[in-house]
């Protein structure tokens, strides 16, 4: 099972103002998918807003798929390193407060980052666009984009999701993370903050059914 990246720049940054261009194309994407939605969003509306030549973008990234395979894999680690902070905090936890913290990280991301809530580490509307062949690979060209996530939730928990059957754990995971996409998304339908309830009932869900299948 793959674990590499699905998509990689087309060149990588290395000098200090290419990687601040490519930050800011970057920065300009997230903030565009909350005003115009994915479907609309152009790779010259991204370059005009990151003030870079359309050229400059086209050398990091070959259009608009890559572009948001790109966000999608910086969002991932974001929100890992984030989780990794958190879980240092609350040291020592165990299986049902990784999934608590999970939750609850992917939730104030949800809240606070620019974009999030249109692409996390996929697309987050029900619209594909039609510029968007693979939506459901930005992360990894072999397997999809939860999958991929789990494999480093799995990797992240080290000693907590110690198996003799790492293929059943990540799909585990892999489902816990399919129902909590789900209820989250209706917790954030009519209410910008997400719906506490709901958010409470997602960690519920994935809880006890990870503590389940890890025992």
């Amino acid at each position: 099972m793959s674990g590499d990246t699905r998509t990689h720049p087309r060149r990588r940054p290395v000098q200090q103002r290419s990687q601040e261009r490519y930050g800011r194309i970057l920065d300009a994407c997230a903030g565009l998918l909350d005003e115009v939605g994915a479907t609309a969003l152009t790779t010259k509306e991204v370059a005009a807003r990151a003030h870079v030549p359309i050229g400059t973008l086209y050398q990091f990234f070959a259009g608009k798929e890559d572009l948001l395979a790109a966000l999608a894999t910086r969002n991932l680690d974001q929100y890992l390193q984030r989780l990794d902070d958190r879980l240092a905090d609350a040291a020592p936890v165990g299986p049902a407060r990784f999934t608590d913290l999970a939750v609850e990280e992917f939730v104030a991301m949800k809240r606070a980052v620019p974009g999030f809530g249109k692409l996390d580490f996929g697309l987050a509307g029900p619209a594909v666009p039609s510029d968007v062949r693979n939506d459901q690979h930005l992360l990894d060209a072999g397997v999809d984009n939860n999958t991929a996530v789990a494999l480093r939730l799995q990797a992240l928990g080290g000693e907590l999701f110690t198996t003799n059957d790492p293929a059943t754990l990540t799909l585990a995971l892999r489902v816990a993370l399919e129902a909590a996409d789900a209820v989250l998304k209706l917790a954030f339908r009519g209410d910008p903050d997400g719906d506490p309830a709901l958010i409470a009932e997602c960690k519920r869900l994935v809880r006890s059914y990870l503590v389940e299948q890890l025992a």
